[in-house]
């Protein structure tokens, strides 16, 4: 959790978090992508872990979560990789997003003590509404974790419960809906942010939707980070045959590193 707070701390906008599925393409494939991110000053990396009824995913997310679970992803191979990462030097805050049914399924105490030991920083449970998670919110407190919640524009009554006990930051959904690329957005979704920003004792970063540079540049004028996934996730995939391949893979990673950079600077 210290490690989000002090993201936050530094630096100037935009404060880039970018979101990648573990094990899409492969495990290896995935820590050389952590490790670039990393080195591009990402602000945190959102790690999404693979479920078979994603339902806030759009189309995007949903196929990496199948390619991911194709090849075998589980919450023990992806603590694995996390230590991997933190092993070969990966420092940026790390956030698993996960559903909650496959955290449950594998036990709370025992998911928020491993992830911890992993390396994780913090989690994201999109189906976890605030009213029902008292539960997780003491286990990762115990544990160091930031449970982070997620506030949308349906939510404004909601605002001052859900971010009243925040910890790490406050996800804005910028957008009803699933993710994937937008051209617009939510009308009011600025008043939204602002609002949300007022009211929260944590940063605030906004995400579903933005997938270009302009959008980056745009919502960092009302939250604290900006989230890209779909974006960077369809990219991944397009050279996801390269990945694999240990000659090729340079070359891929620096493709990756190139849109990471034009959506911080474009």
């Amino acid at each position: 959790m210290e490690r989000i707070h002090e993201t936050f701390q530094r630096g100037q906008a935009p404060r880039l978090i970018p979101f990648i599925m573990a094990g899409d393409p492969d495990l290896n494939s995935t820590v050389s992508l952590l490790r670039v991110l990393d080195q591009e000053g990402a602000a945190a990396v959102e790690v999404g872990f693979p479920f078979s009824d994603p339902l806030a995913d759009g189309p995007v997310i949903q196929q990496a979560a199948s390619r991911a679970l194709g090849q075998g992803m589980t919450l023990r191979r992806l603590w694995e990789m996390i230590s991997t990462a933190r092993e070969r030097g990966v420092r940026v805050p790390l956030i698993l997003f996960s559903y909650y049914n496959p955290l449950l399924s594998y036990g709370l105490h025992q998911l928020t003590a491993d992830a911890k030991q992993a390396g994780f920083d913090g989690i994201i449970v999109p189906d976890l509404p605030v009213e029902e998670s008292e539960g997780m919110r003491e286990l990762c407190d115990q544990r160091g974790l930031a449970l982070i919640p997620l506030v949308a524009p349906t939510s404004r009554e909601r605002i001052g419960r859900i971010v009243s006990r925040a910890k790490g930051f406050v996800y804005c959904v910028s957008s009803l809906g699933t993710t994937g690329r937008r051209d617009r957005f939510s009308r009011g979704v600025e008043s939204f942010l602002e609002e949300v920003r007022s009211r929260s004792p944590v940063p605030t970063v906004v995400g579903f939707g933005i997938s270009r540079g302009e959008h980056v540049r745009h919502f960092s004028r009302f939250a604290d980070g900006v989230v890209v996934g779909s974006a960077l996730v369809e990219r991944i995939a397009s050279v996801s045959e390269r990945l694999r391949r240990a000659e090729e893979r340079p070359q891929a990673l620096d493709e990756i590193r190139r849109f990471v950079r034009e959506l911080k600077t474009e």
